[in-house]
């Protein structure tokens, strides 16, 4: 159990932090989360040892493991990926080390009865139970097993750790803290370098892991499907949520609702006390009334609320120039690095107004084949045809360094709004959060975040009407991501997107394409359809499908088999959702015991209630109980759960 109290922490005359508290107990999945700057890395950083607090004291017990994963990492040596990971194991290969030595110091010596003999036997054998203890049978296995399900191929094993790009290295690095038997994890954005695919199975891991987890991570749907808690670092406080992301945004607002009616009726009170004040400041009569509310303003603790960002886009971007029935034709795309084969013999056909997402792992072609597209790489085989009065826009995943550092946020725009959108640049830029004097900050000293969005609504100004935007949710956080989206929505071109948040793809896209071994896949629907279908797709019920029933079979072999196969999919179906609704019920109960056993401590932390209460048998006998039924309920949880990954498993 870790303890953050009355945590604070100053930059100079900024206060980042004060009097920021919480517990985390074993098994906790916390979001944290809070507007850009309000601190959720340092704080990582501060539970994680790295930093330390001005004020307040932040508690690990002894012996108690912690791993860290940062937003930004250095990572460079010579290790392959296999001997880098195996380093989480840093402790079994020294006792595998250690254990070597004293057995090739018994096998030499004859002195069998001797106390120095024998202390290196008791010695040996504590070694060993320890290496058992650890798991060391199943190390090899856990490395694998972790590396495959973060997108690496056993070819990669081997490679050397430098000649992979920093996204990969980070996945090594995020590997290895999964791998150590950590009792809490801290996650700042996991999912930045990771694809579809291996978020999936990071979000698997994170269910069943059996410590603690804090999360940062602009990814709404990745909170939702593996925190339980949430906490908001606000205005230099924590405000503690036992829910999930998207309930908990549902609660802020209520709860922001009442911050303003109170935030309201208290300004009404001071404006009235100050003129009060100032009308009678000079009355002699009235000089005690005075000095009274003056005193009562000195003494008043005034309510802050956070500034919150609630524009929305209603901006209509120039309608771009009406282009033929196919927007691209793409025939036998075929592109290799060296003697690596990325696409092969690739066919495409899109037709105008069609919004499509490129998915897949990293490395299978998405971001060439845009590039191919939007005529950046040259060196290919095959043939690209843009359709009747095609202009392409294109958003790269280095798009926000090529723009000019010097000039200002107001020129870039400027530069390219034409016609009546020019006397709309203000709204514009304060629809993608460049408000009062920030639109006349220089490119260079703006945040990743500010220049993305920046380069995206320079790029949304221009009459294109075919977008190729690779990775443009980087550096975004959730609202300037709604923003973009929301634009997206109201755009009227053909729209090419690469991309791994799901969320945001959700409603935007109506085919997906996904890459995979050199070539690519055409699905029709929305990005969740077809990650169902893929997930189906691994079940082993379907890998006995009909289409893999032998030739020799008659047709009503054929049919009975299918129907014998629907009937076990609809029966794994209703046990699966049979399940979940345990699980909620579960997670039901469990927020509410909390929420008794949270009234019933604050009590116990009120001193009065104490000394009124403090031989109420019957209060202390209810709060055991509680504590009791939480401590079941939690393990009734894990078991649901449990018994679901076993159904996932091997069904």
């Amino acid at each position: 159990m870790v303890s953050v109290s009355q945590v604070g922490l100053s930059f100079g005359a900024f206060e980042l932090f004060s009097d920021v508290t919480f517990m985390v107990n074993p098994k906790d999945r916390i979001g944290l989360t809070g507007k850009n700057g309000a601190g959720k890395s340092t704080l990582l950083k501060m539970i994680a040892g790295l930093q330390k607090p001005d004020t307040g004291v932040i508690t690990i017990p002894e012996g108690f493991r912690i791993g860290y994963l940062p937003q930004y990492m250095v990572t460079c040596n010579n290790n392959t990926v296999l001997a880098e990971t195996s380093l989480a194991f840093s402790e079994i290969l020294l006792l595998e080390k250690e254990i070597d030595t004293l057995n090739i110091e018994l096998s030499s010596r004859t002195d069998y009865e001797s106390d120095d003999y024998h202390n290196l036997i008791v010695k040996l054998n504590e070694l060993t139970e320890r290496h058992n203890i650890l798991g060391a049978g199943s190390l090899q296995s856990s490395i694998e097993k972790t590396l495959l399900g973060l997108g690496f191929s056993i070819a990669d094993f081997h490679r050397p750790t430098s000649s992979l790009s920093g996204g990969w290295r980070m996945r090594i690095e995020l590997a290895k803290i999964l791998l150590n038997n950590s009792d809490l994890l801290l996650l700042d954005e996991p999912t930045n370098h990771l694809d579809i695919e291996s978020i999936q199975w990071l979000e698997d891991y994170l269910v069943s892991f059996p410590g603690a987890l804090i999360l940062i991570s602009h990814d709404r749907k990745f909170l939702d499907n593996v925190t339980n808690r949430t906490i908001e670092l606000s205005l230099g406080k924590a405000y503690d949520y036992k829910v999930s992301y998207s309930r908990y945004v549902e609660l802020r607002r209520e709860r922001r609702e009442q911050q303003m009616a109170a935030f309201r009726n208290q300004q009404k009170m001071i404006q009235d006390t100050e003129d009060f004040i100032e009308r009678f400041r000079y009355k002699a009569t009235k000089a005690v009334q005075v000095q009274s509310r003056i005193k009562q303003l000195e003494k008043l603790d005034r309510i802050e609320v956070e500034e919150e960002d609630l524009s929305t886009i209603n901006i209509r971007f120039p309608t771009p120039v009406k282009s033929g029935k196919i927007a691209l034709d793409i025939k036998k795309i075929s592109k290799s690095y060296g003697s690596k084969l990325v696409l092969k013999e690739v066919d495409l056909i899109l037709e105008s107004g069609r919004r499509v997402a490129f998915v897949g792992k990293n490395g299978e072609g998405k971001s060439t084949l845009s590039k191919i597209i939007v005529n950046e790489i040259h060196d290919y085989e095959g043939t690209i045809k843009l359709g009747h009065n095609i202009k392409i826009g294109y958003f790269a995943q280095n798009q926000d360094e090529l723009m000019d550092g010097d000039r200002s946020v107001f020129d870039i725009i400027d530069q390219v709004a034409v016609g009546d959108i020019r006397t709309k640049i203000r709204d514009i830029l304060g629809a993608f959060l460049f408000r009062g004097d920030d639109v006349f900050k220089k490119v260079k000293v703006l945040s990743g975040g500010e220049r993305s969005r920046l380069a995206i609504a320079k790029l949304l100004l221009e009459p294109y009407n075919l977008l190729v935007l690779d990775e443009p949710t980087n550096h975004l956080d959730m609202r300037s991501k709604d923003v973009l989206k929301q634009a997206l929505l109201n755009y009227e071109g053909t729209l090419i997107i690469v991309s791994h948040d799901r969320d945001f793809l959700d409603g935007l896209v109506d085919t997906v394409y996904e890459f995979g071994g050199q070539r690519i896949k055409e699905h029709i629907g929305g990005i969740y359809e077809f990650l169902e279908r893929k997930k189906l797709q691994t079940l082993q019920s379907l890998n006995t499908s009909v289409l893999q029933i032998p030739v020799q079979q008659n047709n009503k072999d054929v049919q009975q088999k299918g129907k014998l196969q629907y009937a076990e999919k609809k029966e794994f179906d209703k046990i699966v959702r049979k399940i979940n609704g345990q699980i909620s019920d579960s997670e039901n109960k469990i927020q509410k015991l909390e929420m008794q056993i949270e009234i019933a401590n604050k009590k116990l932390a009120d001193p009065a209630f104490l000394e009124s209460n403090g031989n109420d048998s019957n209060f202390f006998k209810e709060y055991d109980d509680l504590k009791l039924k939480l401590q079941q309920e939690m393990e009734n949880w894990e078991q649901l759960h449990e018994e679901l990954e076993k159904m996932m498993t091997n069904d």
